[in-house]
């Protein structure tokens, strides 16, 4: 961690906390939470006697002081967590005797089109892709938490609108779409991604995904 000293806080800002006791309030709250922290969750900690001003001024100086760690406190779409630096899973994946499964190149594709182009149908996808989009694609997204069902569209038969979930944006440290990497490097991004509750793949999963990596 970085012991670089932070500079004072402006006095307008300051609170009956001192900066230390702020930054050791919310560093144990983060570091002991399973999901984001909103900064009006982060709030709640100190019964409304901090300022939004004075929390991120915190936040930021928490960041820094573990900058030079293997992980870092990122602020994603559902908030601030932790998260271990990308260049530090090779080592944690040593940790799992079983890798997680790698997703195929039809689902990759399929969650790229949902992500740039969303919100879209299963039909805008196949035309996209120019082959049929099997139900189990969708299935395994959705599972995993990355796509949702947001509405249908106003047409004969009323197809169903897929679009990206808060989650894809927090598994890839995005606060927003318009922070999404260019597209060749999404599908590297998400196959560093640990999958969490991921359930069992059945076998006509299985045989989807050997299908699909061969189109």
């Amino acid at each position: 961690m970085s012991n670089q000293l932070n500079p004072p806080l402006p006095s307008e800002i300051l609170s009956s906390f001192s900066e230390h006791k702020i930054i050791k309030i919310l560093e144990t709250a983060l570091l002991t939470t399973q999901e984001p922290l909103t900064l009006t969750e982060l709030k709640k900690l100190f019964d409304g006697e901090v300022s939004s001003k004075l929390l991120q001024v915190s936040l930021e100086n928490l960041r820094e002081k573990w900058r030079d760690s293997g992980i870092e406190l990122v602020n994603v779409a559902g908030g601030w967590c932790f998260r271990s630096k990308l260049e530090m899973q090779v080592f944690l994946d040593r940790l799992s005797p079983q890798k997680p499964p790698r997703y195929s190149r039809a689902v990759l594709e399929t969650l790229a089109i949902i992500a740039y182009r969303q919100p879209v149908t299963r039909g805008d996808i196949e035309d996209i892709r120019g082959v049929v989009v099997s139900t189990n694609i969708l299935k395994t997204l959705e599972t995993r938490g990355w796509i949702e069902a947001v509405g249908q569209r106003n047409v004969p038969g009323r197809p169903t609108l897929y679009a990206t979930t808060q989650t894809f944006l927090n598994d890839l440290n995005l606060q927003s779409l318009e922070q999404l990497p260019p597209l060749d490097e999404l599908a590297a991004l998400t196959e560093l991604i640990e999958p969490q509750n991921q359930q069992s793949t059945t076998n006509s999963e299985t045989t989807e995904t050997i299908e699909t990596e061969k189109e």
